[in-house]
């Protein structure tokens, strides 16, 4: 789905897309943000810390992977609360129990595409979070900006995650998410502690490609 179409209908009044879908376009975004990044620290003008192409070769990958992943998990959190709202919208009939069961049975399935977002966003945050300290400084700002949007994706998602277990809180997958949200915060913490973020604009060398003007 084209992004304006999919802000169109975020913005509309059905309940899906809604934020899990929404995570996962944050997730995206910071992990195209990795693979720029990482493909532009490939070039001959870089800090004494530059990371050598072999290791911005397999970051630009897995920026790439995490992006393709985190698109597909837009429409697939959508379609899963859809199978929430149809169980909820099925007649009671003679069994209120079976409707009951198979409610609780779609939050279930459901929550497992913002837990894979959570895990995807932890990831992003991580790699952008290493993009920040050793990457090129020209693209700093880049790397930060993608460990901030990974951060709030894991946060938005876990909380899907927390909703649509309410009903089982011994599930697993609490305790997975709220690691994996303390992963990304630690990892967008060491970003904002780091010194060299704090680096005047005009104290980095632009990439190859051109000045980015970032800070």
């Amino acid at each position: 789905m084209p992004l304006g179409q999919f802000l169109t209908a975020l913005a509309s009044g059905t309940p899906a897309p809604g934020g899990g879908a929404a995570a996962a376009l944050s997730v995206a975004l910071g992990a195209s943000l990795c693979a720029m990044t990482a493909r532009l620290s490939m070039t001959a003008r870089l800090s004494a810390r530059r990371l050598d192409n072999a290791v911005t070769s397999q970051l630009t990958t897995d920026g790439e992977r995490i992006l393709r992943l985190a698109a597909s998990l837009m429409q697939a959190d959508g379609e899963a609360y859809s199978r929430v709202i149809s169980a909820m919208r099925k007649s009671t009939g003679a069994d209120p129990a079976a409707r009951e069961r198979a409610v609780a049975a779609a939050l279930s399935d459901a929550a497992d595409v913002p837990m894979q977002i959570v895990e995807l966003a932890a990831e992003a945050a991580g790699l952008a979070s290493r993009l920040a300290a050793d990457g090129n400084p020209a693209l700093r700002g880049d790397a930060i900006a993608a460990t901030m949007l990974a951060e709030a994706a894991a946060r938005s998602a876990a909380t899907m995650v927390s909703i649509n277990l309410a009903g089982t809180p011994d599930d697993e997958r609490h305790a997975r998410a709220d690691s994996l949200v303390a992963d990304a915060g630690r990892s967008a913490d060491a970003t904002r502690a780091h010194p060299a973020a704090l680096q005047a604009p005009n104290s980095m060398e632009p990439p190859a490609g051109g000045d980015r003007r970032r800070s």
